[in-house]
Protein backbone atom coordinates (compact mmCIF):
# COMPACT_ATOMS: atom_id res chain seq x y z
CA UNK A 1 0.00 0.00 0.00
CA UNK A 2 1.28 3.46 -0.95
CA UNK A 3 0.79 6.14 1.71
CA UNK A 4 0.27 9.70 0.44
CA UNK A 5 2.12 12.59 2.09
CA UNK A 6 2.80 14.52 -1.10
CA UNK A 7 0.23 17.30 -0.65
CA UNK A 8 -2.86 18.36 1.31
CA UNK A 9 -5.38 18.13 -1.53
CA UNK A 10 -5.21 14.44 -2.43
CA UNK A 11 -8.62 13.56 -1.00
CA UNK A 12 -12.04 14.78 -2.11
CA UNK A 13 -14.09 16.49 0.59
CA UNK A 14 -15.23 15.93 4.13
CA UNK A 15 -18.20 13.52 4.19
CA UNK A 16 -20.47 16.14 5.79
CA UNK A 17 -19.96 18.38 2.76
CA UNK A 18 -20.81 15.58 0.38
CA UNK A 19 -23.87 14.67 2.44
CA UNK A 20 -25.03 18.30 2.37
CA UNK A 21 -24.58 18.42 -1.38
CA UNK A 22 -26.60 15.24 -1.84
CA UNK A 23 -29.37 16.51 0.44
CA UNK A 24 -29.66 19.74 -1.55
CA UNK A 25 -28.82 18.33 -4.98
CA UNK A 26 -32.26 18.71 -6.53
CA UNK A 27 -33.07 22.05 -4.93
CA UNK A 28 -33.43 24.91 -7.36
CA UNK A 29 -31.61 28.10 -6.41
CA UNK A 30 -30.53 31.29 -8.13
CA UNK A 31 -27.02 31.28 -9.56
CA UNK A 32 -23.74 33.13 -9.35
CA UNK A 33 -23.41 33.12 -5.56
CA UNK A 34 -26.65 34.96 -4.86
CA UNK A 35 -28.45 31.98 -3.31
CA UNK A 36 -29.42 31.58 0.34
CA UNK A 37 -26.66 29.04 1.04
CA UNK A 38 -24.00 31.54 0.03
CA UNK A 39 -25.76 34.20 2.12
CA UNK A 40 -25.69 31.96 5.20
CA UNK A 41 -22.05 31.03 4.58
CA UNK A 42 -21.10 34.71 4.21
CA UNK A 43 -22.72 35.50 7.53
CA UNK A 44 -20.82 32.69 9.26
CA UNK A 45 -17.49 33.78 7.76
CA UNK A 46 -18.14 37.38 8.80
CA UNK A 47 -18.94 36.23 12.33
CA UNK A 48 -15.81 34.07 12.53
CA UNK A 49 -13.73 37.05 11.38
CA UNK A 50 -15.46 39.45 13.75
CA UNK A 51 -16.20 41.70 10.79
CA UNK A 52 -19.87 41.94 9.87
CA UNK A 53 -18.89 44.85 7.62
CA UNK A 54 -16.65 42.65 5.45
CA UNK A 55 -17.57 41.63 1.92
CA UNK A 56 -17.23 37.87 1.36
CA UNK A 57 -16.95 36.33 -2.10
CA UNK A 58 -16.56 32.64 -2.94
CA UNK A 59 -14.11 31.67 -5.67
CA UNK A 60 -13.01 28.27 -6.92
CA UNK A 61 -9.22 28.10 -6.43
CA UNK A 62 -6.19 29.82 -4.98
CA UNK A 63 -4.42 30.97 -8.14
CA UNK A 64 -7.72 32.29 -9.44
CA UNK A 65 -8.31 34.16 -6.16
CA UNK A 66 -4.81 35.64 -6.17
CA UNK A 67 -5.04 36.83 -9.76
CA UNK A 68 -8.54 38.25 -9.28
CA UNK A 69 -7.73 40.14 -6.10
CA UNK A 70 -4.38 41.50 -7.25
CA UNK A 71 -5.54 42.58 -10.71
CA UNK A 72 -8.58 44.31 -9.19
CA UNK A 73 -6.44 46.42 -6.87
CA UNK A 74 -3.42 47.49 -8.92
CA UNK A 75 -3.22 50.32 -11.39
CA UNK A 76 -1.70 49.41 -14.78
CA UNK A 77 1.76 50.69 -13.82
CA UNK A 78 1.91 49.00 -10.41
CA UNK A 79 3.31 45.71 -9.13
CA UNK A 80 2.86 43.55 -6.05
CA UNK A 81 5.55 43.03 -3.41
CA UNK A 82 6.03 39.50 -2.10
CA UNK A 83 8.75 37.29 -0.65
CA UNK A 84 10.82 35.43 -3.25
CA UNK A 85 9.30 32.08 -2.26
CA UNK A 86 5.76 33.48 -2.47
CA UNK A 87 3.22 31.38 -4.34
CA UNK A 88 2.44 34.13 -6.86
CA UNK A 89 6.16 34.31 -7.70
CA UNK A 90 7.07 30.64 -8.02
CA UNK A 91 3.99 28.46 -8.51
CA UNK A 92 1.34 30.23 -10.58
CA UNK A 93 2.77 30.08 -14.12
CA UNK A 94 3.17 33.85 -14.26
CA UNK A 95 -0.55 34.45 -13.67
CA UNK A 96 0.06 37.88 -12.15
CA UNK A 97 2.35 38.89 -15.00
CA UNK A 98 -0.29 37.58 -17.41
CA UNK A 99 -2.69 40.11 -15.90
CA UNK A 100 -0.21 42.87 -16.76
CA UNK A 101 1.43 43.36 -13.37
CA UNK A 102 4.95 42.66 -12.19
CA UNK A 103 5.72 40.59 -9.10
CA UNK A 104 8.29 42.51 -7.06
CA UNK A 105 10.00 39.67 -5.21
CA UNK A 106 12.12 40.38 -2.13
CA UNK A 107 14.43 38.16 -0.12
CA UNK A 108 12.98 36.79 3.10
CA UNK A 109 13.85 34.41 5.88
CA UNK A 110 12.12 31.02 6.08
CA UNK A 111 9.40 32.19 3.70
CA UNK A 112 8.56 35.28 5.75
CA UNK A 113 8.50 38.85 4.45
CA UNK A 114 9.68 41.49 6.89
CA UNK A 115 8.25 44.96 7.37
CA UNK A 116 11.71 46.43 7.03
CA UNK A 117 12.31 44.85 3.62
CA UNK A 118 8.99 46.28 2.41
CA UNK A 119 9.96 49.72 3.68
CA UNK A 120 13.36 49.51 1.98
CA UNK A 121 11.80 48.48 -1.33
CA UNK A 122 9.27 51.31 -1.24
CA UNK A 123 11.87 53.93 -0.29
CA UNK A 124 14.24 52.65 -2.98
CA UNK A 125 11.53 53.28 -5.54
CA UNK A 126 10.51 56.67 -4.13
CA UNK A 127 14.12 57.88 -4.02
CA UNK A 128 14.96 56.83 -7.57
CA UNK A 129 15.93 59.48 -10.08
CA UNK A 130 12.70 59.37 -12.04
CA UNK A 131 10.67 56.69 -10.23
CA UNK A 132 8.01 56.82 -12.94
CA UNK A 133 10.40 54.88 -15.19
CA UNK A 134 10.07 51.76 -13.03
CA UNK A 135 7.17 49.70 -11.71
CA UNK A 136 5.56 51.29 -8.69
CA UNK A 137 4.93 49.06 -5.64
CA UNK A 138 1.15 48.99 -5.32
CA UNK A 139 0.35 46.35 -2.72
CA UNK A 140 1.89 43.66 -0.53
CA UNK A 141 1.17 39.91 -0.69
CA UNK A 142 2.01 37.36 2.02
CA UNK A 143 0.82 33.85 2.84
CA UNK A 144 -0.43 32.50 6.16
CA UNK A 145 0.83 29.86 6.64
CA UNK A 146 3.71 30.31 4.20
CA UNK A 147 4.72 28.13 1.29
CA UNK A 148 7.29 26.44 3.56
CA UNK A 149 4.99 25.98 6.52
CA UNK A 150 6.15 28.88 8.66
CA UNK A 151 3.81 31.29 10.43
CA UNK A 152 3.95 35.02 11.10
CA UNK A 153 3.74 36.17 14.70
CA UNK A 154 1.19 38.81 15.63
CA UNK A 155 4.01 41.32 16.07
CA UNK A 156 5.34 40.63 12.58
CA UNK A 157 1.88 41.02 11.06
CA UNK A 158 1.26 44.25 12.93
CA UNK A 159 4.58 45.64 11.74
CA UNK A 160 3.80 44.69 8.14
CA UNK A 161 0.34 46.22 8.35
CA UNK A 162 1.77 49.43 9.82
CA UNK A 163 4.29 49.82 6.97
CA UNK A 164 1.62 49.07 4.40
CA UNK A 165 -0.67 51.74 5.83
CA UNK A 166 2.18 54.23 6.11
CA UNK A 167 2.79 53.99 2.37
CA UNK A 168 -0.78 53.35 1.23
CA UNK A 169 -0.20 49.73 0.17
CA UNK A 170 -3.11 47.29 0.59
CA UNK A 171 -2.05 44.15 2.48
CA UNK A 172 -3.32 40.92 0.90
CA UNK A 173 -2.99 37.63 2.80
CA UNK A 174 -3.16 34.35 0.90
CA UNK A 175 -4.92 31.92 3.24
CA UNK A 176 -4.84 28.73 1.20
CA UNK A 177 -3.58 27.06 4.41
CA UNK A 178 -5.01 29.61 6.83
CA UNK A 179 -6.50 27.02 9.18
CA UNK A 180 -3.27 25.06 9.46
CA UNK A 181 -1.43 28.25 10.36
CA UNK A 182 -3.98 29.29 12.98
CA UNK A 183 -3.92 25.79 14.51
CA UNK A 184 -0.14 25.62 14.73
CA UNK A 185 1.81 25.33 17.96
CA UNK A 186 2.56 28.67 19.54
CA UNK A 187 0.54 30.70 17.04
CA UNK A 188 -0.56 33.96 18.69
CA UNK A 189 -2.60 35.12 15.68
CA UNK A 190 -6.38 34.69 15.42
CA UNK A 191 -8.68 34.92 12.43
CA UNK A 192 -9.95 38.16 13.96
CA UNK A 193 -6.39 39.51 13.93
CA UNK A 194 -6.07 38.64 10.24
CA UNK A 195 -9.35 40.45 9.53
CA UNK A 196 -8.18 43.47 11.53
CA UNK A 197 -4.77 43.81 9.88
CA UNK A 198 -5.33 42.75 6.26
CA UNK A 199 -7.15 44.83 3.68
CA UNK A 200 -8.17 41.65 1.90
CA UNK A 201 -7.47 37.96 2.51
CA UNK A 202 -8.92 34.61 1.70
CA UNK A 203 -9.77 31.54 3.72
CA UNK A 204 -8.75 28.40 1.88
CA UNK A 205 -11.16 25.53 1.45
CA UNK A 206 -9.52 23.44 -1.29
CA UNK A 207 -6.69 22.26 0.99
CA UNK A 208 -8.81 22.21 4.13
CA UNK A 209 -11.73 19.87 3.66
CA UNK A 210 -13.69 21.32 0.74
CA UNK A 211 -13.91 19.83 -2.72
CA UNK A 212 -12.83 23.25 -3.96
CA UNK A 213 -13.30 26.85 -2.99
CA UNK A 214 -11.74 29.90 -1.37
CA UNK A 215 -13.57 32.61 0.59
CA UNK A 216 -12.23 36.06 -0.27
CA UNK A 217 -12.82 38.53 2.56
CA UNK A 218 -12.51 42.25 1.81
CA UNK A 219 -12.35 44.55 4.84
CA UNK A 220 -11.06 47.74 3.21
CA UNK A 221 -14.10 49.70 1.92
CA UNK A 222 -12.03 51.19 -0.90
CA UNK A 223 -11.47 47.71 -2.39
CA UNK A 224 -15.06 46.46 -2.29
CA UNK A 225 -16.60 48.33 -5.22
CA UNK A 226 -17.15 46.30 -8.39
CA UNK A 227 -15.24 43.24 -7.17
CA UNK A 228 -17.88 40.94 -8.68
CA UNK A 229 -17.00 42.43 -12.07
CA UNK A 230 -13.41 41.30 -11.53
CA UNK A 231 -14.56 37.84 -10.47
CA UNK A 232 -16.59 37.45 -13.65
CA UNK A 233 -13.89 38.84 -15.91
CA UNK A 234 -11.34 36.41 -14.48
CA UNK A 235 -13.58 33.38 -14.95
CA UNK A 236 -14.25 32.92 -11.25
CA UNK A 237 -18.00 33.41 -11.04
CA UNK A 238 -19.40 29.91 -10.70
CA UNK A 239 -22.87 29.60 -12.21
CA UNK A 240 -23.77 26.96 -9.61
CA UNK A 241 -22.42 29.19 -6.88
CA UNK A 242 -24.41 27.43 -4.20
CA UNK A 243 -21.87 24.58 -4.39
CA UNK A 244 -19.36 26.96 -2.84
CA UNK A 245 -21.80 28.34 -0.29
CA UNK A 246 -22.81 24.87 0.90
CA UNK A 247 -19.19 23.94 1.49
CA UNK A 248 -18.29 26.99 3.55
CA UNK A 249 -21.60 26.80 5.39
CA UNK A 250 -20.70 23.26 6.45
CA UNK A 251 -17.12 24.15 7.36
CA UNK A 252 -18.06 27.15 9.51
CA UNK A 253 -21.43 26.37 11.07
CA UNK A 254 -20.00 24.39 14.00
CA UNK A 255 -16.23 24.81 13.89
CA UNK A 256 -15.47 21.96 11.49
CA UNK A 257 -12.90 24.08 9.65
CA UNK A 258 -10.80 24.53 12.77
CA UNK A 259 -11.31 20.95 13.93
CA UNK A 260 -9.92 19.62 10.65
CA UNK A 261 -7.00 22.05 10.85
CA UNK A 262 -6.04 20.85 14.32
CA UNK A 263 -6.20 17.24 13.16
CA UNK A 264 -3.69 17.82 10.34
CA UNK A 265 -1.29 19.81 12.50
CA UNK A 266 -1.34 17.25 15.34
CA UNK A 267 -0.33 14.48 12.94
CA UNK A 268 2.37 16.68 11.37
CA UNK A 269 3.84 17.28 14.81
CA UNK A 270 4.15 13.52 15.30
CA UNK A 271 6.08 13.34 12.03
CA UNK A 272 8.29 16.28 12.99
CA UNK A 273 9.10 14.86 16.41
CA UNK A 274 9.91 11.43 14.98
CA UNK A 275 12.35 12.79 12.41
CA UNK A 276 13.94 15.02 15.06
CA UNK A 277 14.32 12.07 17.41
CA UNK A 278 16.28 10.29 14.68
CA UNK A 279 18.68 13.24 14.57
CA UNK A 280 17.61 14.65 11.20
CA UNK A 281 17.79 18.38 10.52
CA UNK A 282 15.03 20.40 8.84
CA UNK A 283 15.07 22.93 6.02
CA UNK A 284 12.88 25.23 8.13
CA UNK A 285 11.29 25.02 11.56
CA UNK A 286 7.66 24.53 10.55
CA UNK A 287 4.89 24.28 13.18
CA UNK A 288 2.22 23.48 10.58
CA UNK A 289 1.08 20.59 8.39
CA UNK A 290 4.12 20.83 6.10
CA UNK A 291 7.37 19.30 7.35
CA UNK A 292 10.70 19.55 5.54
CA UNK A 293 13.25 17.06 6.91
CA UNK A 294 16.71 16.79 5.35
CA UNK A 295 17.35 13.11 4.73
CA UNK A 296 20.15 10.93 3.38
CA UNK A 297 19.37 9.87 -0.17
CA UNK A 298 19.50 6.18 0.77
CA UNK A 299 16.76 6.79 3.35
CA UNK A 300 14.64 8.58 0.73
CA UNK A 301 15.03 5.67 -1.65
CA UNK A 302 13.85 3.26 1.01
CA UNK A 303 10.89 5.39 2.07
CA UNK A 304 9.83 6.01 -1.55
CA UNK A 305 8.88 2.34 -1.86
CA UNK A 306 5.85 2.86 0.39
CA UNK A 307 5.36 6.62 0.82
CA UNK A 308 4.79 9.52 -1.53
CA UNK A 309 6.35 12.86 -0.63
CA UNK A 310 7.68 15.90 -2.47
CA UNK A 311 11.35 16.36 -3.25
CA UNK A 312 12.01 19.98 -2.30
CA UNK A 313 15.68 20.89 -2.52
CA UNK A 314 19.01 19.16 -3.00
CA UNK A 315 21.24 20.01 -0.04
CA UNK A 316 24.46 18.25 -1.08
CA UNK A 317 25.60 15.16 -2.93
CA UNK A 318 24.08 12.82 -0.34
CA UNK A 319 21.22 14.74 1.29
CA UNK A 320 17.90 16.12 0.08
CA UNK A 321 15.20 18.23 1.73
CA UNK A 322 11.75 16.76 1.16
CA UNK A 323 8.22 17.68 2.18
CA UNK A 324 5.86 15.47 4.13
CA UNK A 325 2.42 17.04 4.12
CA UNK A 326 -0.58 16.06 6.24
CA UNK A 327 -4.16 17.06 5.55
CA UNK A 328 -7.59 17.23 7.11
CA UNK A 329 -8.08 13.60 6.01
CA UNK A 330 -4.72 12.04 6.89
CA UNK A 331 -5.28 8.85 8.84
CA UNK A 332 -3.31 8.24 12.04
CA UNK A 333 -2.49 4.75 10.73
CA UNK A 334 -0.63 6.30 7.81
CA UNK A 335 1.52 8.30 10.21
CA UNK A 336 2.05 5.18 12.31
CA UNK A 337 3.33 3.36 9.22
CA UNK A 338 5.70 6.21 8.35
CA UNK A 339 7.14 6.38 11.84
CA UNK A 340 7.63 2.62 11.92
CA UNK A 341 9.58 2.84 8.65
CA UNK A 342 12.08 5.44 9.86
Amino acid sequence: MMYQFQCDYSEGAHPRILERMMQTNLEQTVGYGEDHYCAMARSLVQKACGREDADVHFLVGGTQANMTVISSILRPYQGVICVRTGHINVHETGAIEHSGHKVLALEGKDGLLSAESVREAVLEHINEDGPEHTVQPGMVYISFSTEVGTVYTLKQLEELAAVCREYGLPLFIDGARMGYGLASEGCDVTLQDIARLADVFYIGGTKQGALFGEAVVITNPDLKKDFRYSIKQNGGMLAKGRLLGIQFLTLFEDGLYFELSRHAVALAMRIRDAFAAKGYDFLVDSPTNQQFPILPDEVLKRLAADFQFSVWKKIDDRHTAVRFCTSWATRPEAVDALLAAL
